[in-house]
Order: structure tokens, then sequence, then C-alpha cells
């Protein structure tokens, strides 16, 4: 099955168009494939993504790498593989200049897993679209037979102008002969003379209808390669680029090239056989012309209309393929100074006699505007690349820049303008421009191309603001060259900016946010209403509020979270997550004791919660809530252990789990099980976190408020109090002097929490939870007892 096999096996069975991605991928300097391929096993066994974080892991991982490939070098000796032995050597001596900083290298190879579980998550969407039969949209199908039915017309258009342009010239070579024959002759017989001259003449008025007929013909031609031209430039390509921006920021959608390369390239080599159809007219008029000559009328006009049109079609046949990127961003299109990025041209009309002779230089911002403060920066790295075909598995025309650095220019507070538009160094956008000299069969062109709008950073603090600007640039503007975006900047729909929301997720976890989850976000946005598609939210609510944890800021902390420590769970649809504290409510008082469901926090950054339902005494349903587990929490135990070994303290009873039901009503082991730990008890590798952080203590009616030990709440593992309100932060909960844990009874510890006299009358939730640390409660010994202390 695909979950049991390898994922660089998967990978390998991939179809071509998957393949060619891989070996796009690995085009890449960082991780060669052979490397990949044979230490595969080993590879895909390791915890990259711990080791990224950790000096000593990714110190350990260094070295059984280096280890690896000496074995494998090994092996190649003894099959006296030559080739392959000195490849080996080369990545290992290659690997060396990461000792001094091991966790780059094992934030590289985790780069290179995680975009090749892009490619298979990819590849498996294709392949469940083609097993439920879905079929394209009707339009976009309908579209495209159309553009393949006039070109197939254009070819055809042509066949018929070849064929006719070979009768022209026989019928211009007989009456050429009889003419010279005519002249040679020069016979005395009037009526013989009289009849030569009225077949010649018959000769010359049929070659003037043909030269008529096969200039019409031209023109008509020359009709439908402009009417195909202006769909290919007008719409296709600039439907194309819609989806590049789209996918730049996380959508699904198609940005392969393969099929506007093939229609560019139809049409301009048609033109290219008009221009020779051209040039064979100015050959055959140079050798017979008469008063009135059709060609000599037309030619010069069809001529500038031929080049117009190819030169239309060229200009926009230069495309940029593949957007700047760091290696290891947050998404395309942010870069920062000093730092190496990537980036790929195309040209969509792929003569293979071009191959290796066209140059494309790289520059930064042609036109700039004229704002004050607006940088400058120079382009550093191999400036210049050909266009060729071998760095394209498709065999495209490309020109692969990968080493590219920005550099700002010295230019005091920035450039000078005359505008008094001011904007911050995230919304300030910039353009990276390339050039190239089109030069085949006597026609030249120069070419250019730009890179959508980039935001230039210089810290990685940055980051996070500048991809919400090209979040927002790319969803809204239609001006894929507006650097002045952000000087007005408009508002986003909100079914456009709930897409948006969802492709985050999507791209990163291959799991988008259901129509449910959107609606919850819209509600939080906006309230409830009836129809939200006329609701729009501003950049300043978004982005730019005074307040540092604006809406970008909260929603991108989950997003962090869910990518780094829950994306199983949610790709399965575990988590509820975008869910108000009052429908929680109205979700979990009709349920069952036991049902659980998770949420995101509303007011700790990248926090997640759970909620469930207790009874109480009288029947009604009582929901309680747990305080936010953060990073903190999920770099020690993964989520699911959490909910596995969560347990409540009532007095006078053993813990329990309260947990029972995944909402609405999936057992919890059904739900999690696949992915509990193997060891359990005092040998689970969790087990100094669940006896400090989730054991809780609860009395009917008499709920502590606040944690007597500051380090649990202070680490987000407490219970917090349920209220229609929006959560307190963290910080606000201020711990208390006094510490029954540290003595005495659990008696003791129930009659200081009935105690109202050690709280400062504060106003107290009667659902609030507080961790309780098992191992210092003399007598309770259903753990064994530990070592107290935090395990932070």
């Amino acid at each position: 099955t695909k979950t049991g096999m390898a994922q660089w096996e998967r990978l390998r069975k991939l179809p071509a168009s998957y393949t060619q991605q891989l070996h796009e991928l690995y085009d890449r300097d960082g991780l060669p494939m052979d490397v990949r391929h044979y230490l595969s096993a080993w590879i895909e066994k390791q915890e990259w993504q711990l080791a990224a974080r950790d000096n000593d892991r990714a110190m350990v991982l260094f070295q059984v790498l280096l280890e690896n490939l000496d074995i494998q070098h090994s092996r190649f000796v003894q099959e006296e593989l030559f080739l392959e032995q000195h490849n080996i050597r080369r990545y290992k001596q290659n690997f060396q200049r990461y000792q001094d900083d091991p966790c780059v290298l094992a934030s590289i190879i985790l780069w290179f897993l995680d975009k090749e579980k892009e490619i298979l998550a990819s590849a498996d969407l294709a392949e469940q679209v083609q097993f439920l039969h879905v079929e394209p949209e009707a339009m976009e199908t309908s579209c495209q037979q159309d553009l393949e039915r006039k070109l197939a017309g254009l070819r055809n258009d042509v066949q018929c102008l070849e064929h006719a342009m070979m009768c022209l010239e026989e019928q211009q070579d007989e009456f050429d002969f009889k003419y010279q024959t005519h002249k040679m002759e020069a016979s005395v017989n009037e009526a013989l003379k009289r009849e030569q001259v009225r077949v010649l003449q018959m000769l010359v008025n049929r070659l003037d209808e043909c030269r008529k007929s096969t200039l019409s013909d031209m023109t008509k031609l020359l009709d439908r390669a402009e009417d195909l031209v202006n769909q290919l430039v007008k719409k296709e390509v600039v439907e194309w680029q819609r989806r590049q921006q789209k996918a730049c920021i996380g959508a699904p959608d198609n940005v392969c090239l393969d099929q506007l390369e093939n229609w560019f390239t139809c049409v301009a080599e048609c033109l290219f056989q008009v221009r020779e159809f051209l040039n064979k007219l100015d050959e055959l008029v140079g050798k017979l012309s008469y008063d009135n000559d059709p060609i000599k009328a037309l030619k010069p006009m069809l001529q500038r209309r031929a080049d117009e049109v190819l030169k239309d079609l060229l200009q926009s046949s230069f495309v940029v393929e593949t957007q700047p990127s760091m290696p290891q961003g947050k998404g395309p299109l942010v870069l920062r100074t000093n730092v190496q990025f990537s980036v790929k041209t195309r040209l969509l009309v792929k003569f293979p006699g071009l191959n290796q002779s066209m140059k494309v230089d790289v520059s930064m911002d042609r036109g700039a505007p004229q704002i004050k403060g607006y940088r400058r920066f120079n382009v550093l790295g191999s400036k210049t690349k050909t266009l060729n075909m071998a760095e394209s598995q498709s065999g495209g025309m490309v020109a692969d820049f990968r080493h590219l650095t920005l550099k700002e220019q010295k230019s005091g507070s920035g450039g000078k303008g005359s505008s008094d538009i001011s904007l911050s160094v995230t919304e300030e956008l910039h353009i990276v421009c390339f050039s190239t000299l089109f030069d085949m069969k006597g026609f030249s062109a120069q070419l250019q191309a730009s890179s959508l709008p980039v935001v230039i950073i210089s810290n990685s603090s940055q980051q996070q603001s500048a991809w919400a600007s090209i979040l927002w640039f790319n969803m809204l503007s239609q001006d894929p060259k507006d650097v002045m975006f952000f000087a007005n900047t408009p508002a986003a729909p909100w079914p456009q900016f709930g897409d948006m929301l969802s492709w985050q997720f999507l791209s990163a976890t291959k799991r988008g946010l259901s129509d449910d989850q959107r609606e919850m976000i819209a509600v939080k946005l906006f309230g409830k209403k009836q129809n939200y598609d006329i609701c729009k939210l501003t950049w300043s609510k978004f982005c730019k509020e005074n307040s540092p944890d604006t809406l970008w800021v909260w929603f991108d902390g989950i997003l962090v979270m869910v990518k780094t420590y829950l994306e199983d769970l949610w790709r399965e649809g575990h988590i509820m997550g975008f869910v108000s504290k009052g429908k929680e409510k109205s979700l979990l008082k009709k349920m069952k004791r036991g049902t659980f469901l998770l949420r995101f926090s509303e007011s700790v950054i990248g926090g997640i919660t759970f909620s469930w339902v207790e009874i109480k005494s009288n029947g009604e349903p009582d929901i309680k809530t747990v305080q936010p587990f953060n990073k903190v929490d999920l770099s020690q135990i993964p989520f699911h252990e959490i909910i596995r070994n969560f347990q409540i303290l009532e007095a006078e009873n053993i813990p329990e789990n309260p947990l029972l039901y995944l909402y609405p009503d999936t057992p919890k082991d059904k739900a999690f099980g696949k992915y509990y730990s193997n060891k359990t008890g005092e040998d689970s590798p969790y087990i100094k976190y669940i006896k400090t952080k989730l054991v809780f203590v609860s009395k009917e009616n008499t709920l502590e408020a606040r944690s007597p030990l500051p380090c649990d709440v202070a680490q987000g593992a407490g219970l917090e109090p349920f209220s229609e309100q929006e959560e307190h932060p963290l910080a606000e909960l201020e711990p208390y002097s006094a510490d029954p844990m540290l003595s005495g009874s659990t008696e003791d510890l129930f009659m200081f929490l009935n105690n109202p006299n050690n709280f400062d009358g504060g106003d107290f939730s009667q659902q609030e939870l507080t961790p309780l640390d098992v191992n210092q409660l003399p007598g309770f010994n259903f753990l064994a007892t530990q070592p107290s202390g935090s395990i932070f």
C-alpha cells in the first residue's frame, strides 16, 4: 500500500510529469539525488525537524551521514563502479562544510523531504480526481478545444498557402519561358505574333489573378494568426499569470507551461513560414513585375503586419516560470539581502536552433517609482545565463538563476522623489527584471520579462509581515507590475480572503479549511450574517494595526503550530480548530459525557486547547476547557499523547481521563490510537511531562481558580475558565505565594481549595481546572515517584 511504501520508492513510481518535478527539485544544490537515493531508507527514518533545532542531535546525524557515505563508497569499490566512487567521495567533501553548523544541513534535508511530500500530495490529489471522474470545467475545456481548432486551421492555411506559392512559381516560370521564347523567335508572321501575344496576355492575366489570390490568402492567414496571438497573449498568458499568482500563495492551480509552449511554438513556426513566403514573393517580383503588380502594392504592408504579430507573440513568450524564492523562506517572493535566491525564466517559443544562443541578463527595478525613501538594490552573482534545453526536464528553453543575491545601494535615506507616499519596508514592492535578444532567420526582437513583485527584507523578523504583503497583493492585484499597490491598498472581499486562508493550510498540510471552518472565521471577523459575500476586510485589520497581535499574526501562529506539530491530526480532520467558545458550548452541550473537541486558542498565539462535556449531579451538561497548549508543550510531548494521558483527579476517587469521544461520537482511541507510543507507564518517553502537567485536581462545586504552581500555568497547561468572552492572556494569571502541594496530605489540599480565605476575592469560574503534580502529594502513589521540578 501507499502508506506502507517508503517515500522515495513512491516518488520513483510516479507518472512522468511528477518525476519531472522531482528532477527539477534535485537540480538544486544542497542534497544530491545520488545521496538521497542510496541513503533513502536511513534519511527517511531520522528526525530532521528536531535536529534542525538541536545542535547536538544534528552533529550526531551529520557524523552518521558521513559514515554511511563511506560505507556506500566501499560498496562501489567492491563493485568496481569507478564513477560512483568519485561522486560519493565528492559529495562527502562538499558536506564537510557543515561541520561547524550541522543544523543548517538538517534544515536543508528537511526542506527537500517536505518538497517531496508536496509532489506526492499533488500526485495523490490528481489520482483522486481521476478516480472520481471529475471533469475539467466545461468552459475551460471548450476554450482550449476552440483554440486547438484554430491552431489546426492555421496549420492547414499554411499548408494551403505553401501549395499556392508553388503554383504561383510554376505559373510565373511558364510565362517567363514562353515570353523568352517569343522574344527569341522574332516571328515575321503577324497572325502568329498576335496569337503569341494573346497567349502571353492570357498567362500574365492568370499570373496576376494568382498573385492577388495568394496575397488574399496570406492576408486571411495573418488574420487568423493575429486572432490566435491575441487569444494567447491577452487571455491564455494572462490567465496563466493569474494562476501563478495564486499558486505562489498556496492555491492548487495548474501552472505547467508545456501546453502554452506548444501553442506559442506552433503559431511562431507558422509566422516564420509566412515570412519565408514573403521573401519568396520578393524573389518572384525581382524576376517579373508589371504595371499595377499587386505584390509591389501589398507585400510591404503584409511584411510589417507579419513582423508585428510575430513580435507581439515573442514578447509575451518570455516569462518567469519559477518566481524568485529563497531555499528555506516562508514562501516565494520574499527575499532577504545577502541571502541567495533562485529564479527561472522560460521562452515559450521552442526552436532547437536557438539552444545555447540567447543570453538572459537580470537586473532590478526597471523604471522604479520616484518615492522618497524607496530603496534601490544591486543584483550580485551570475547575472547572465544562457537559455538552454538541458536545465529543464521537459526540454523547455530555460535560464535557471540559482545563486543570485541582493545588496542595498548606499543612498542615504533611500531613493529621492517628489511623492510624499510613505511605505513600510514590507509594503515596498520591487521587481526582478530579465532581458534577452531573440535573433533568428533575419528577425530580431528585444524581449523582457518581469517577476511578480517581491518584498525585500534585511532581517528574518520581518518575514512574517513580508509574507502577509505577498498574500494580500497576489490575492487581489490584477496588475502583476503594480509596485504602488500598498499606496492605496484595497480591501479583500470575504470569498477571496477565505480562499486565501484555506490555501495556507492546503499548501502547508494538504488539507484546506472546510466550509464550516471558513464560516467560523467569518463570524469571528464580521459577526453572524446571512451572507458573507459582500463583507470586506481591510489591510490594516489584517496586518497593520498597532497591536502586535494582528489577525495575521494569530492565524500564522496557528498555521506554524499545525504544520510543525499537528499536521497528521489536522489532515485527518480531527481538529475542528476555528470555533468560538459560544459555538463550542452549543455543540458540546447536546452531546454525551466525555465528548470533546479540539480548537485553536483565540487569545494565545499558536495555542490549541480542548473542551469536553461533564454531567453535573442535577443532570445538566457542564463544559470544561483546558488552558491552551503551546509550542513549548508540543515540542516535549505530541498532542495525541496529551489527549491520551490527560487525567482529572476528583476528590476521593482515582484519576480518570474525561476525554472519551472525539466530537461528534468517535471513540478517542479509534481516532488517535494509531499515533500512540508503544511504550506506556514508566516506560513512556513522556512520563515526566505526564506526571507534572497532565493530572488535574477538582472537587465537585469547588474548582481551583488559579494554579498554586506558577510553572504549570506559565507553560499553558492549566485549565482555562469557560466564558463567552475572549480568553484571558496567560500573562494575567498571577501565581500565589502559598503552595499547599509542598506539604500535608491530599485532604489538606482539598481543604485549602475549599477555603475562600486562601484567595484574594477574584471572581473565579467554576469550570477552571489546575494541573496537579502528583509526585508532590504524600501517600498518592498511582504513579511512581519521580524527582519533582519543571521539565522545561
